[in-house]
This record gives C-alpha cells, structure tokens and sequence, in this order.
C-alpha cells in the first residue's frame, strides 16, 4: 500500500514539475514520466559513460602494446563477431524468456569482466591474448543483452506512440556518453593508465544494476513454450526478411555497419600516424562524433510522430557517408573534427530511424527475435569490417580505407532510395 501511495505522489510531482516545462522540453522529454524509463534513463546516463571510456582505453592499449593495425582489426573483430553468431537465437531466448532478468544478468557479467581487465592492467600482467580473450567474452553477453535491451524498452514504456521518444531518449544518453567518455578516457589514459579506465567502467554498472532492481516489471508472457528453438528460429526469420520495409531496412545497416562503423577501429591510427596527435586526440574525434550523434537523437526526440521517418534513414546514410569521403581527406585537426560532428549526426539518424522504424512496426510477438536480426545488422556485421577495415589499412592506407567505406554507405542509400516507394506501400501490411 506504502509503495503505491509513494508511487503515485512522485507521479504528481513529476506531472506537477513538467507542466512547469517549456513546451519543447516536455516533447522531448516525454517519456520520463514513466517511472521504469525514469529508472533506466539514470542508471545508464552514469553506466554509459564507464563503457565509452572502456571502449577507447582497450583499442588504444592494444595499439601502444602491439603498434599493429591489424590487431586493432582482430580484437574488434573478437569483441563483435559473438553478436553476429549468437544474436539471432538469443532473439528467441528473448522472446521466451523474462528480459527484465536478462538484462540483470547481463550487466553483472559485464561487471565482471570490466574487473577482470581491471586487474590485469594494474598489476602489469595483460597480454594481448587476455584482451582478445575478455574482448570475445563482453562480444558473447552483448549478444544477449542488446536483443533483451532494445525488447525491453516497450515495457517501461505504456503508450505505444511514446515508444519513438524513448528509443531517440536511450540513444541520446548513449551518445552523451560517447560525448563525455571518450574525452575523460583521453585524459585518464595520460594521466594515469588504461587500468583506472577499466576500473571506472566496472564501479559504472553499479548504478544500472540497482536502477534496474528498483525497477517494478511485470513478467513476460511466454508464447513460445514446448516449441523448438530452430523452429522459432526460422518463423522470426521468415516474418523478418519476408517482409519488404524490413529486410531493406536492415540491409541498409548491415551495409552501413560493414562498410562504414570500422571507422571507430581505425581512429587510433588516424589519431596518431595521420594527425599527428596522441590519445586526447584521439579523444576528442571520437567525442565530436558523439556530439553529432546527441544531436541527432535529440531531434529524433524532439519529433512528435514517427511518420515519415522511414524518409530520414537513406538521408542519413548519405550524411554519413558524405562525412567520411569528406574526412579522409583531412589533415587538419580542427577540421577533422568538424566532420566527426557530421559523421556521428549521420551514424546516429540511420541507427535510431531504423530502430524506431522497426519497433513501431512489429508484431510483440516478434520482437525478439526482429530486434536480434538489426542487433546482427548494426552491431555484428562490424567484426567483418573491423577485420577488413584492418587488413585494407594496412594495403591501401587508412585514408583510402574510409574513403571506400563512405562511397559504399552512399551507393546503399541511394538504393534504399529507389525501393522507397515500395517500402512504404508496404508498411501497413504489419
């Protein structure tokens, strides 16, 4: 009864707060009023920002232990090719499964190994195999825990024309922490090591853990029970690519990812060889394209409808694309850092239009193992490009590397473009 009548007075209060809002600020902001999002919105605002400071200070000690491009291209091939292999039956998992559990689950893991390369780093024992090895373990609970993540946002959040809000909101705090993370791991790592870097990383998912258990959810309904894991497997593989709006849409972000995303690995080397520059530089472009890409997700915050946001995602591959010939061709700081403003706009509107796109149209049923299927898109098609990305920097040069990815992002886009009509006479038949 307490925890009712606590609930409904912090309702009131954030009503009473928000009426007090700019109108603006209440649209984009409007899916904070649910408690669950409010929760998960806080403990991933601080989480976050420990998993972009991870996410540099490990390329970066693997290129100053190794000098090798190419391994750069192997531990990110390592970190994400477990997402590319298991996400589409851990898809299943999440539709059988309670997500909300899941999820808990997976955040402890990650914990777990942010510690252990804590430890391995601060005493002076890390290897470039334990990196790899701890890179393919976090690949492996990132193929749960993205599917579950992205599922689960329809459950803290009530209203289904909400749902658009919330995932532009979850991509905004992602990329604020791309914005902060990478300029505190700059400093960090040359002020006091990748160890502490690693260390923040795992005392971060302290926050998302707690805020996760304050969370009230209710349980999943399991609809898929005595069935086959390969039979459900195979019903979510023909509803996702027998489907018009949705096998282009993730076609385009597997292509994206493949071609474009490795721009993320090569950015030591460019950072280094290319601009001179050491690990705050290498900071700071990772930081300029987060800001383009908080940018980005602000707006798609600020939009009060998802009609007409299939329109956005060719425009925003091109952006992209557009971005990196651009920055290939850079050997000014200032400039370059310009253009990473540009590509994380770009990177950011693709991702989340897509993502929205998806979720608006699906059935519940499916959601799982849909959002597996964009989870293998966006996320586990970029060990191959990290891969090729590393192998062609080597032959043909980083700059030539990006430029070729950034005309491939375009030629997609233009594609998805000339099948547009025939997506969107598609849409409604979901």
């Amino acid at each position: 009864m307490d925890a009712k009548i606590n609930g409904k007075l912090q309702k009131e209060r954030f009503n009473t707060i928000k009426e007090k809002l700019p109108r603006g600020f209440k649209t984009t902001f409007r899916s904070l009023r649910y408690r669950n999002y409010r929760l998960f919105f806080a403990g991933q605002s601080i989480s976050l920002i420990g998993t972009w400071i991870q996410r540099i200070a490990m390329p970066w000690l693997v290129y100053d232990l190794t000098k090798s491009v190419l391994l750069l291209g192997i531990v990110g091939f390592v970190g994400q090719i477990p997402t590319f292999l298991i996400s589409p039956f851990a898809g299943v998992l999440t539709d059988r499964w309670n997500r909300y559990h899941i999820l808990i689950t997976t955040q402890i893991l990650a914990m777990i190994q942010a510690s252990l390369l804590t430890w391995l780093v601060l005493t002076g024992s890390a290897e470039v195999w334990q990196i790899i090895l701890l890179s393919g373990i976090l690949g492996c609970i990132n193929a749960f825990d993205i599917p579950a993540r992205q599922s689960f946002v329809i459950q803290m959040v009530e209203k289904k024309e909400d749902l658009g809000n919330a995932i532009a909101l979850n991509s905004s705090i992602v990329n604020g922490a791309r914005l902060v993370g990478p300029s505190l791991a700059g400093i960090l790592i040359a002020t006091t090591g990748e160890g502490i870097c690693f260390l923040l990383n795992a005392l971060s998912y302290i926050f998302v853990i707690w805020s996760l258990l304050l969370m009230k959810v209710a349980p999943n309904i399991n609809k898929g029970q005595g069935k086959a894991v390969l039979k459900e497997f195979k019903e979510g593989f023909k509803y996702t690519f027998g489907s018009i709006p949705i096998k282009y849409n993730i076609f385009l972000l597997a292509l994206v990812s493949l071609m474009g995303m490795p721009y993320t690995v090569l950015m030591p080397v460019f950072a280094k060889e290319i601009l001179h520059g050491g690990s705050h530089t290498f900071g700071f472009l990772i930081g300029a394209s987060g800001l383009g890409a908080l940018s980005g997700a602000l707006y798609l915050a600020s939009r009060n409808s998802v009609i007409g946001i299939v329109k956005i995602i060719p425009v925003a591959a091109i952006i992209f694309g557009t971005g990196l010939i651009m920055f290939s061709f850079s050997r000014v700081f200032i400039l370059s850092l310009l253009l990473m403003v540009f590509i994380g706009l770009g990177m950011m509107l693709q991702m989340a239009s897509s993502n929205t796109f998806l979720q608006t149209i699906v059935k519940d049923d499916m959601r799982g193992r849909v959002m597996s299927f964009y989870t293998m898109a966006f996320m586990g098609t970029v060990p191959f490009g990290s891969l090729l990305a590393g192998t062609s920097a080597k032959t043909i040069g980083v700059p030539n590397t990006i430029l070729i990815g950034g005309i491939s992002c375009i030629v997609g886009a233009l594609i998805f473009l000339h099948k547009l009509p025939e997506i969107i006479k598609n849409i409604h038949t979901h």
